[in-house]
């Protein structure tokens, strides 16, 4: 929307103003909630105000007809900005366009109180009007839209022998270790959102038999041609096998496994398709320059990435990859989207060893950040969602956000 004035009366000495709108939504009770304000114009009667954005919700709550009010005030340094005047209208009316109806005549009523001759105080007119449709994400889902699913394990020898109970990876009989709890708490989630439920898994940062050659993107089940896993229960299958066959090493090294999903997602763009790549380590990244240019190269693609640090180590680093902050950039350039979520599992480790707790609260948080992004994707290569499939219930991940 955008708005110019003409003729506004003057409130200074020097026969000038500094005017700036604001826009109030009626309530049921009569009173008013302030839901916009513009920029000030400095020294003009005839303002022509930048357009803006605003949401339907805030403007009338969906209420077409409900009155919206517009002051008009003068600015002034100590805050104490003079009124001009004031002028209502609708959502219905301004949605109309620009047309004579859209021109507002500003009105002071203690002007109007005072002097016979008073007519206005200038008038508002309205530039333009655009309504564009805000989608959800249950409308990308309802429309067809799959999550894939990758998971990506540390198998570095920081994270302990993992036939020795301190060891991050330790496979007891009678609990689940932290790297199967965090894998099991997104995948089970996520897995709703994807039907064929067929998840590519892979390792970093071990050496693999027979020759001991050091990978950073290694299919748990042995299959270069087809790392897929027949759902979680088959990831965490694979990746049992796995700490039997290799051996932990090192470095961590993130970017060939982001890489290897980026070039995954390039394949498909048109919307149908957003990949979710799941990485859980123990610690420090040995090749942050690399990784965060993957990153960067990533965030113009269907990718989210949710990495959940195990363990006590300091993951200050991994708040760099986090572009909640602080967007993302390598060598100059910045990352499109912030495509990154970081937590360390600690923090959700429920106090009395309640694992179900913990795990729902993991999820809950690390999943909360995928449906903005998603959208964020879309919104950017202008892709709408399909007509809904049919109207089933969804699956958990919306309940949860």
């Amino acid at each position: 929307m955008q708005l110019c004035a003409n003729k506004l009366d003057k409130k200074d000495f020097f026969g000038k103003s500094d005017p700036f709108l604001v826009f109030y939504r009626s309530n049921e009770d009569g009173t008013f909630t302030i839901c916009h304000k513009t920029e000030v114009i400095k020294n003009t009667l005839n303002p022509v105000w930048q357009p803006f954005t605003i949401p339907v919700r805030a403007l009338c709550n969906g209420d077409y007809d409900r009155t919206v009010k517009v002051d008009v005030y003068d600015w002034d340094r100590d805050g104490s900005h003079d009124f001009i005047g004031e002028f209502t209208t609708s959502y219905r009316e301004l949605s109309r366009g620009q047309n004579q109806f859209n021109v507002y005549e500003v009105l002071n009523p203690k002007k109007k109180g005072k002097k016979k001759k008073y007519i206005n105080s200038g008038t508002v007119t309205l530039l333009s009007f655009k309504v564009e449709s805000e989608y959800t994400f249950v409308d990308f889902i309802r429309g067809g839209t799959q999550l894939n699913f990758t998971v990506a394990i540390d198998f570095t020898a920081s994270n302990g022998n993992p036939s020795q109970p301190t060891s991050l990876h330790y496979m007891s009989p009678y609990q689940m270790n932290a790297y199967a709890m965090a894998l099991k708490a997104v995948g089970e989630i996520i897995q709703d959102y994807d039907s064929d439920k067929l998840f590519p898994a892979y390792g970093f940062g071990a050496k693999l038999p027979p020759d001991g050659k050091i990978s950073h993107a290694f299919p748990l089940n042995g299959d270069s041609d087809q790392p897929n896993c027949v759902g979680i229960e088959g990831v965490l299958e694979a990746y049992f096998q796995s700490l039997r066959t290799v051996q932990l090493y090192g470095p961590t090294n993130f970017a060939p496994v982001i890489n290897k999903v980026a070039n995954c997602a390039a394949e498909i763009t048109d919307g149908s398709q957003y990949f979710v790549l799941l990485m859980i380590t123990d610690g420090v990244i040995s090749d942050m320059v690399q990784t965060k240019e993957a990153v960067v190269n990533a965030a113009s693609l269907p990718l989210s990435i949710i990495i959940v640090g195990v363990g006590p180590a300091e993951f200050d680093a991994m708040e760099e990859l986090d572009g909640d902050e602080v967007r993302v950039s390598s060598r100059g350039r910045l990352a499109e989207r912030d495509i990154v979520q970081f937590v360390p599992f600690r923090d959700y480790i429920d106090r009395s060893g309640n694992q179900v707790l913990s795990m729902a609260r993991l999820a809950k948080d690390v999943l909360a950040e995928i449906p903005d992004q998603l959208l964020s994707f879309m919104k950017s290569r202008g892709i709408e969602p399909r007509p809904a499939l049919s109207s089933s219930p969804l699956p958990a991940l919306h309940r949860h956000i």
